[in-house]
Protein backbone atom coordinates (compact mmCIF):
# COMPACT_ATOMS: atom_id res chain seq x y z
CA UNK A 1 0.00 0.00 0.00
CA UNK A 2 1.53 3.16 -0.95
CA UNK A 3 1.94 5.99 1.81
CA UNK A 4 -0.91 8.24 0.40
CA UNK A 5 -3.74 4.93 0.65
CA UNK A 6 -2.58 4.43 4.07
CA UNK A 7 -2.63 7.81 5.30
CA UNK A 8 -6.00 7.65 3.95
CA UNK A 9 -6.57 4.70 6.07
CA UNK A 10 -6.14 5.70 8.93
CA UNK A 11 -8.07 8.83 8.52
CA UNK A 12 -11.27 6.07 7.34
CA UNK A 13 -10.38 4.48 10.69
CA UNK A 14 -10.65 8.03 13.13
CA UNK A 15 -7.10 9.38 12.89
CA UNK A 16 -7.03 13.04 11.93
CA UNK A 17 -5.32 14.30 8.54
CA UNK A 18 -2.38 15.44 10.63
CA UNK A 19 -2.47 12.45 13.49
CA UNK A 20 -2.27 10.42 10.42
CA UNK A 21 0.58 11.91 8.56
CA UNK A 22 2.82 12.10 11.29
CA UNK A 23 2.08 8.38 12.57
CA UNK A 24 3.10 7.44 9.14
CA UNK A 25 6.39 9.28 8.80
CA UNK A 26 6.91 7.99 12.20
CA UNK A 27 6.84 4.43 10.98
CA UNK A 28 9.42 5.67 8.55
CA UNK A 29 11.96 7.72 10.73
CA UNK A 30 11.33 5.01 13.73
CA UNK A 31 12.53 7.41 16.33
CA UNK A 32 12.79 11.28 15.44
CA UNK A 33 12.63 14.55 17.22
CA UNK A 34 9.02 16.63 16.64
CA UNK A 35 10.65 19.35 14.52
CA UNK A 36 12.00 16.06 12.22
CA UNK A 37 8.89 14.67 12.29
CA UNK A 38 6.85 17.81 11.35
CA UNK A 39 9.21 18.15 8.64
CA UNK A 40 8.67 14.43 7.48
CA UNK A 41 5.02 14.54 7.41
CA UNK A 42 3.93 18.12 6.40
CA UNK A 43 2.34 18.89 9.65
CA UNK A 44 3.09 22.75 10.49
CA UNK A 45 5.68 23.45 13.33
CA UNK A 46 3.22 24.86 15.58
CA UNK A 47 0.73 22.17 15.39
CA UNK A 48 3.09 19.21 16.06
CA UNK A 49 3.47 18.91 19.55
CA UNK A 50 -0.46 18.66 19.76
CA UNK A 51 -0.22 16.12 17.29
CA UNK A 52 1.95 14.14 19.04
CA UNK A 53 0.26 13.98 22.38
CA UNK A 54 -3.07 13.12 21.16
CA UNK A 55 -1.45 10.24 18.87
CA UNK A 56 0.47 9.46 22.56
CA UNK A 57 -2.92 9.19 24.54
CA UNK A 58 -4.45 7.02 21.82
CA UNK A 59 -1.15 4.70 22.76
CA UNK A 60 0.24 4.34 19.13
CA UNK A 61 3.38 6.19 19.93
CA UNK A 62 5.36 7.04 22.65
CA UNK A 63 7.21 10.65 23.62
CA UNK A 64 10.28 11.76 25.66
CA UNK A 65 12.70 14.72 26.42
CA UNK A 66 15.90 14.58 25.27
CA UNK A 67 17.46 17.76 24.96
CA UNK A 68 14.57 18.46 22.67
CA UNK A 69 10.92 16.47 22.41
CA UNK A 70 11.09 12.94 20.89
CA UNK A 71 9.20 10.59 19.82
CA UNK A 72 8.62 7.04 18.32
CA UNK A 73 6.32 4.54 17.46
CA UNK A 74 4.87 2.29 20.04
CA UNK A 75 4.95 -1.62 19.10
CA UNK A 76 2.04 -1.78 16.36
CA UNK A 77 -0.32 -4.33 18.88
CA UNK A 78 -2.17 -1.59 19.93
CA UNK A 79 -2.80 -0.01 16.69
CA UNK A 80 -3.19 -3.39 15.09
CA UNK A 81 -5.70 -4.36 17.77
CA UNK A 82 -7.81 -1.19 16.89
CA UNK A 83 -7.66 -1.13 13.02
CA UNK A 84 -8.81 -5.00 13.05
CA UNK A 85 -11.77 -3.82 15.74
CA UNK A 86 -13.41 -0.90 13.33
CA UNK A 87 -12.73 -3.60 10.58
CA UNK A 88 -15.36 -5.85 11.81
CA UNK A 89 -17.20 -3.08 13.17
CA UNK A 90 -17.47 -2.47 9.65
CA UNK A 91 -17.78 -5.72 8.18
CA UNK A 92 -20.49 -6.44 10.54
CA UNK A 93 -22.13 -3.03 9.45
CA UNK A 94 -21.80 -3.63 5.94
CA UNK A 95 -23.35 -7.29 6.41
CA UNK A 96 -26.29 -5.78 8.35
CA UNK A 97 -27.17 -2.93 5.92
CA UNK A 98 -27.07 -5.75 3.45
CA UNK A 99 -29.62 -7.94 5.48
CA UNK A 100 -31.87 -5.25 5.71
CA UNK A 101 -31.88 -3.75 2.18
CA UNK A 102 -32.70 -7.61 1.87
CA UNK A 103 -35.42 -8.10 4.18
CA UNK A 104 -37.37 -5.56 4.57
CA UNK A 105 -40.89 -5.52 6.63
CA UNK A 106 -43.35 -7.42 4.55
CA UNK A 107 -46.75 -5.75 4.70
CA UNK A 108 -50.26 -6.61 3.69
CA UNK A 109 -50.35 -7.36 0.83
CA UNK A 110 -46.48 -6.76 -0.59
CA UNK A 111 -44.01 -8.56 -2.43
CA UNK A 112 -40.49 -8.27 -2.85
CA UNK A 113 -37.56 -9.67 -4.93
CA UNK A 114 -34.18 -11.10 -2.79
CA UNK A 115 -31.23 -12.24 -3.94
CA UNK A 116 -29.67 -14.61 -1.47
CA UNK A 117 -31.47 -17.77 -0.59
CA UNK A 118 -30.53 -17.31 2.94
CA UNK A 119 -33.28 -14.72 3.20
CA UNK A 120 -35.58 -16.79 1.41
CA UNK A 121 -35.08 -19.64 4.03
CA UNK A 122 -34.73 -17.19 7.18
CA UNK A 123 -38.26 -15.46 6.07
CA UNK A 124 -39.75 -18.73 5.34
CA UNK A 125 -38.73 -20.09 9.20
CA UNK A 126 -40.47 -16.82 10.48
CA UNK A 127 -43.77 -18.03 8.81
CA UNK A 128 -43.77 -21.12 10.12
CA UNK A 129 -42.89 -20.03 13.45
CA UNK A 130 -46.12 -17.56 13.09
CA UNK A 131 -48.59 -20.36 11.45
CA UNK A 132 -51.87 -21.01 12.73
CA UNK A 133 -53.11 -23.92 10.51
CA UNK A 134 -51.33 -24.48 7.71
CA UNK A 135 -47.97 -25.22 6.16
CA UNK A 136 -46.74 -26.40 2.65
CA UNK A 137 -43.80 -26.92 2.23
CA UNK A 138 -40.87 -28.02 -0.87
CA UNK A 139 -37.19 -28.43 -0.13
CA UNK A 140 -34.43 -30.43 0.32
CA UNK A 141 -33.76 -32.50 3.18
CA UNK A 142 -30.69 -30.65 4.29
CA UNK A 143 -33.25 -27.48 4.43
CA UNK A 144 -35.70 -29.44 6.19
CA UNK A 145 -33.15 -30.21 9.00
CA UNK A 146 -32.40 -26.56 9.05
CA UNK A 147 -36.14 -25.58 9.35
CA UNK A 148 -37.11 -29.08 11.71
CA UNK A 149 -37.45 -27.13 15.20
CA UNK A 150 -39.87 -24.91 13.67
CA UNK A 151 -41.96 -27.46 11.96
CA UNK A 152 -42.07 -29.69 14.98
CA UNK A 153 -43.10 -26.40 17.07
CA UNK A 154 -45.66 -25.99 14.65
CA UNK A 155 -47.22 -29.19 14.30
CA UNK A 156 -47.51 -29.19 18.32
CA UNK A 157 -49.99 -26.17 18.01
CA UNK A 158 -51.95 -28.14 15.52
CA UNK A 159 -51.11 -26.84 12.53
CA UNK A 160 -51.19 -28.72 9.45
CA UNK A 161 -47.96 -29.43 8.07
CA UNK A 162 -47.23 -30.87 4.47
CA UNK A 163 -44.19 -31.45 3.00
CA UNK A 164 -42.39 -32.50 -0.33
CA UNK A 165 -39.13 -33.19 -0.22
CA UNK A 166 -37.08 -32.99 -3.28
CA UNK A 167 -33.82 -35.01 -4.94
CA UNK A 168 -31.61 -34.66 -7.45
CA UNK A 169 -30.51 -38.62 -7.48
CA UNK A 170 -34.18 -40.26 -8.06
CA UNK A 171 -33.10 -43.67 -6.17
CA UNK A 172 -32.04 -41.23 -3.26
CA UNK A 173 -35.29 -41.90 -1.26
CA UNK A 174 -35.55 -39.91 1.88
CA UNK A 175 -35.57 -41.93 4.97
CA UNK A 176 -39.34 -41.89 7.19
CA UNK A 177 -38.16 -40.95 10.11
CA UNK A 178 -37.02 -37.42 8.74
CA UNK A 179 -40.38 -36.54 9.21
CA UNK A 180 -41.48 -37.76 12.16
CA UNK A 181 -42.85 -35.16 14.66
CA UNK A 182 -42.82 -32.50 12.17
CA UNK A 183 -45.25 -32.75 9.62
CA UNK A 184 -48.89 -34.75 8.90
CA UNK A 185 -47.61 -36.15 5.55
CA UNK A 186 -44.80 -35.98 3.46
CA UNK A 187 -44.12 -36.72 -0.32
CA UNK A 188 -41.25 -37.44 -2.75
CA UNK A 189 -40.13 -35.80 -6.15
CA UNK A 190 -37.24 -37.43 -7.33
CA UNK A 191 -36.21 -34.59 -9.75
CA UNK A 192 -34.84 -30.83 -8.71
CA UNK A 193 -37.27 -28.34 -7.50
CA UNK A 194 -37.47 -24.79 -6.29
CA UNK A 195 -37.82 -24.32 -2.43
CA UNK A 196 -41.25 -23.29 -1.47
CA UNK A 197 -42.74 -22.34 1.99
CA UNK A 198 -46.18 -21.29 2.45
CA UNK A 199 -48.02 -20.17 5.46
CA UNK A 200 -51.49 -19.83 6.01
CA UNK A 201 -52.70 -19.36 2.25
CA UNK A 202 -51.40 -15.34 3.13
CA UNK A 203 -47.20 -15.69 2.75
CA UNK A 204 -45.09 -17.32 0.20
CA UNK A 205 -41.23 -17.95 0.44
CA UNK A 206 -39.66 -18.74 -3.32
CA UNK A 207 -36.15 -19.32 -4.59
CA UNK A 208 -35.40 -21.38 -7.83
CA UNK A 209 -33.09 -24.29 -7.41
CA UNK A 210 -29.88 -23.69 -7.04
CA UNK A 211 -28.77 -24.96 -10.48
CA UNK A 212 -30.95 -23.16 -12.41
CA UNK A 213 -30.11 -19.61 -14.21
CA UNK A 214 -32.17 -17.85 -12.24
CA UNK A 215 -30.90 -17.08 -9.00
CA UNK A 216 -33.35 -14.69 -6.66
CA UNK A 217 -36.04 -15.18 -4.41
CA UNK A 218 -39.69 -14.17 -3.67
CA UNK A 219 -41.20 -13.08 -0.76
CA UNK A 220 -45.28 -12.51 -0.53
CA UNK A 221 -47.48 -11.72 2.11
CA UNK A 222 -50.71 -11.46 -0.06
CA UNK A 223 -53.53 -13.96 -0.36
CA UNK A 224 -54.01 -13.76 -3.92
CA UNK A 225 -50.09 -14.14 -5.15
CA UNK A 226 -50.08 -16.58 -2.50
CA UNK A 227 -52.69 -18.64 -4.05
CA UNK A 228 -50.47 -18.82 -7.64
CA UNK A 229 -47.58 -20.29 -5.66
CA UNK A 230 -50.33 -22.72 -4.53
CA UNK A 231 -51.20 -24.10 -7.54
CA UNK A 232 -47.66 -24.33 -8.27
CA UNK A 233 -47.45 -26.56 -4.95
CA UNK A 234 -50.09 -28.55 -5.49
CA UNK A 235 -50.14 -29.49 -9.18
CA UNK A 236 -46.02 -29.95 -9.60
CA UNK A 237 -44.88 -30.68 -6.38
CA UNK A 238 -47.29 -32.58 -4.13
CA UNK A 239 -50.25 -34.02 -6.81
CA UNK A 240 -48.08 -36.34 -8.72
CA UNK A 241 -45.98 -37.69 -6.18
CA UNK A 242 -46.65 -40.63 -4.16
CA UNK A 243 -46.25 -40.25 -0.46
CA UNK A 244 -43.22 -41.63 1.87
CA UNK A 245 -44.76 -41.12 5.32
CA UNK A 246 -47.80 -40.57 6.60
CA UNK A 247 -48.60 -39.59 10.16
CA UNK A 248 -52.43 -39.72 10.24
CA UNK A 249 -54.21 -42.81 12.05
CA UNK A 250 -56.28 -45.11 10.02
CA UNK A 251 -59.91 -44.64 10.71
CA UNK A 252 -61.16 -40.90 11.55
CA UNK A 253 -61.08 -38.46 11.61
CA UNK A 254 -59.43 -38.12 7.87
CA UNK A 255 -58.14 -34.26 7.91
CA UNK A 256 -58.00 -32.90 3.51
CA UNK A 257 -55.24 -30.88 2.02
CA UNK A 258 -58.36 -29.31 -0.36
CA UNK A 259 -61.44 -29.47 -0.98
CA UNK A 260 -60.70 -31.64 -4.18
CA UNK A 261 -59.09 -34.70 -2.51
CA UNK A 262 -61.93 -34.74 0.30
CA UNK A 263 -64.60 -34.68 -2.85
CA UNK A 264 -62.50 -38.00 -3.64
CA UNK A 265 -62.73 -39.40 -0.43
CA UNK A 266 -66.31 -38.55 -0.40
CA UNK A 267 -67.25 -40.46 -3.46
CA UNK A 268 -65.08 -43.85 -2.05
CA UNK A 269 -67.27 -43.39 1.04
CA UNK A 270 -70.59 -43.28 -0.90
CA UNK A 271 -71.73 -39.58 0.70
CA UNK A 272 -74.97 -40.38 -0.93
CA UNK A 273 -75.69 -43.83 0.79
CA UNK A 274 -75.07 -42.74 4.28
CA UNK A 275 -74.30 -39.75 6.64
CA UNK A 276 -70.95 -38.36 6.54
CA UNK A 277 -70.12 -35.09 8.91
CA UNK A 278 -67.60 -32.70 8.21
CA UNK A 279 -65.88 -30.19 10.16
CA UNK A 280 -64.50 -26.65 8.50
CA UNK A 281 -62.41 -24.45 9.77
CA UNK A 282 -61.80 -21.37 7.09
CA UNK A 283 -63.53 -18.18 6.53
CA UNK A 284 -66.67 -16.99 5.54
CA UNK A 285 -66.49 -15.37 2.20
CA UNK A 286 -68.64 -12.51 2.38
CA UNK A 287 -66.70 -10.96 5.97
CA UNK A 288 -62.98 -12.56 5.66
CA UNK A 289 -63.72 -13.92 9.39
CA UNK A 290 -62.50 -16.97 10.74
CA UNK A 291 -64.94 -19.70 11.09
CA UNK A 292 -65.35 -23.25 12.11
CA UNK A 293 -68.93 -24.99 10.95
CA UNK A 294 -69.85 -28.60 11.05
CA UNK A 295 -72.46 -30.55 9.22
CA UNK A 296 -73.91 -33.55 7.19
CA UNK A 297 -72.98 -33.55 3.67
CA UNK A 298 -75.91 -33.05 1.54
CA UNK A 299 -74.27 -32.44 -1.59
CA UNK A 300 -71.28 -32.15 -3.77
CA UNK A 301 -70.79 -30.01 -6.78
CA UNK A 302 -67.94 -30.80 -9.41
CA UNK A 303 -67.22 -30.43 -13.07
CA UNK A 304 -66.81 -33.82 -13.46
CA UNK A 305 -68.40 -35.63 -16.48
CA UNK A 306 -69.67 -38.35 -13.66
CA UNK A 307 -68.78 -38.99 -10.63
CA UNK A 308 -67.46 -42.12 -11.48
CA UNK A 309 -64.37 -39.58 -12.79
CA UNK A 310 -61.99 -39.80 -9.90
CA UNK A 311 -59.34 -38.37 -11.37
CA UNK A 312 -57.83 -34.29 -9.21
CA UNK A 313 -59.72 -31.92 -11.27
CA UNK A 314 -57.59 -28.78 -11.50
CA UNK A 315 -60.04 -26.28 -13.03
CA UNK A 316 -64.08 -25.33 -12.71
CA UNK A 317 -66.06 -25.15 -8.87
CA UNK A 318 -65.73 -27.75 -6.98
CA UNK A 319 -68.39 -26.91 -3.63
CA UNK A 320 -69.66 -29.68 -0.45
CA UNK A 321 -73.17 -28.56 0.70
CA UNK A 322 -73.48 -29.17 4.36
CA UNK A 323 -76.43 -29.43 6.48
CA UNK A 324 -75.30 -27.29 9.79
CA UNK A 325 -78.35 -27.78 12.01
CA UNK A 326 -81.03 -27.46 9.88
CA UNK A 327 -78.79 -24.41 7.93
CA UNK A 328 -77.66 -24.84 4.70
CA UNK A 329 -73.98 -23.99 4.13
CA UNK A 330 -71.78 -24.11 0.78
CA UNK A 331 -68.17 -25.14 1.56
CA UNK A 332 -65.44 -24.19 -1.38
CA UNK A 333 -61.63 -24.23 -1.52
CA UNK A 334 -58.78 -21.55 -1.51
CA UNK A 335 -59.81 -18.79 -3.55
CA UNK A 336 -63.69 -19.72 -2.70
CA UNK A 337 -65.53 -16.59 -4.07
CA UNK A 338 -69.56 -18.12 -4.64
CA UNK A 339 -69.55 -20.55 -1.44
CA UNK A 340 -70.23 -19.76 2.26
CA UNK A 341 -66.92 -21.16 3.39
CA UNK A 342 -63.57 -21.37 1.81
CA UNK A 343 -62.68 -23.94 3.91
CA UNK A 344 -58.54 -24.38 5.05
CA UNK A 345 -59.29 -27.70 6.91
CA UNK A 346 -61.79 -30.28 5.93
CA UNK A 347 -62.03 -32.87 8.63
CA UNK A 348 -64.29 -35.52 8.32
CA UNK A 349 -64.93 -36.45 11.46
CA UNK A 350 -68.06 -39.39 11.26
CA UNK A 351 -68.56 -41.41 7.95
CA UNK A 352 -69.11 -45.15 7.57
CA UNK A 353 -65.98 -46.75 7.79
CA UNK A 354 -65.49 -50.54 8.62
Amino acid sequence: METESLVETLEAAGLSPYQAEAYVALLELGTASATDVAEASGVPAPRIYDVLRTLEEREYIETYEAGSLQARAHSPSVVLEDLRSRADRLEAAAEEVEQRWEQPELEAGGASIVTRFRTVIERAEAFIEDASHQILLSTTTANLRRLAPALRDATDRGVSVRVSVHTDDANERPDPSLFEDICMEARHRPLPAPFVALADRRQASFAHHPDSYDRYGVLVNDRTHTYVFYWYFLTTLWEPWKSVYDASEPGLPIEHLDVRHLVRDLRELGWRDAPIRLRVEGYETDTGEECTVEGTVVDVRVPFASEADTGFELAGQVTVDLDVDGEHVSVGGWGAIVEDVEGTRLTIVDAPIE
